[in-house]
């Protein structure tokens, strides 16, 4: 039969009469003294495990003498600092006889598990929370691109964004818009657009938008700057 049993802060495997050093007991040589924290005991062949400590469970020992174990040196020392110390230590040890180890109260340990019976889950209720209004996208005005008043002869592209900029973006536009107009809405747009000639481009914005390219280009090749030659 053997336990395993703690005293004075350490764990000792010990069966009876046998004798065991453990760290500096208060009671005096001769005396007797009792360890009840058994974690473990084993009587021939039958196990019983504390939980942590075994109910009940006991070891009975005797002190057979005080006495101080082997020196052990503590030496340090730190690089480059000048520094060391040497020093040295005794542990205060009791030796002690154990006489007799009891098991009234153990508990025999068994191997069997309970499974755990799981619970059954809740089922989780979902609150059905209102949906917020998307709101639908505006659906895009159809922009018409306007046309291309570049191809005006004498109209660059500062001349053409002031025309788009006044709402005159097609050759439709430029068409039925006096000469006049035109060279008014350029100054307006700004000083440098202001010498610009428009006297032809009512003209060429009509041959343009009734799609009579060939007429254009033997008009605009006979315009220099705008002004017929």
């Amino acid at each position: 039969m053997y336990a395993i049993v703690e005293i004075a802060g350490q764990q000792f495997k010990v069966a009876k009469d046998q004798k065991v050093y453990v760290h500096r007991l208060q009671g005096e040589e001769g005396s007797k003294v009792t360890f009840d924290n058994v974690l473990l005991l084993d009587d021939a062949g039958t196990v019983s495990v504390g939980a942590p400590a075994i109910e009940g469970a006991s070891v009975t020992a005797q002190i057979l003498s005080h006495l101080k174990g082997d020196k052990v040196i503590v030496f340090k020392k730190k690089r480059r600092k000048g520094y060391q110390k040497k020093n040295g230590h005794r542990q205060a040890l009791s030796e002690i006889q154990i006489e007799s180890i009891t098991a009234s109260g153990a508990k025999k340990a068994t191997k069997k598990t309970e499974a755990k019976k799981a619970a059954p889950k809740k089922e989780a209720t979902k609150v059905e929370t209102p949906k917020k209004e998307t709101k639908k996208a505006a659906p895009k005005k159809s922009s018409k691109k306007g046309d291309d008043l570049k191809k005006i002869e004498g109209a660059g592209p500062k001349a053409a964004e002031a025309l788009v900029a006044a709402g005159i973006d097609t050759f439709a536009k430029v068409a039925k818009t006096d000469a006049s107009k035109l060279s008014e809405i350029l100054s307006e747009a700004s000083s440098r657009l202001s010498h610009i000639v428009t006297d032809t481009w009512p003209k060429q914005a009509g041959l343009a938008a009734e799609g009579k390219w060939d007429e254009l280009k033997e008009l605009q090749d006979r315009l220099d700057g705008g002004i017929e030659k």
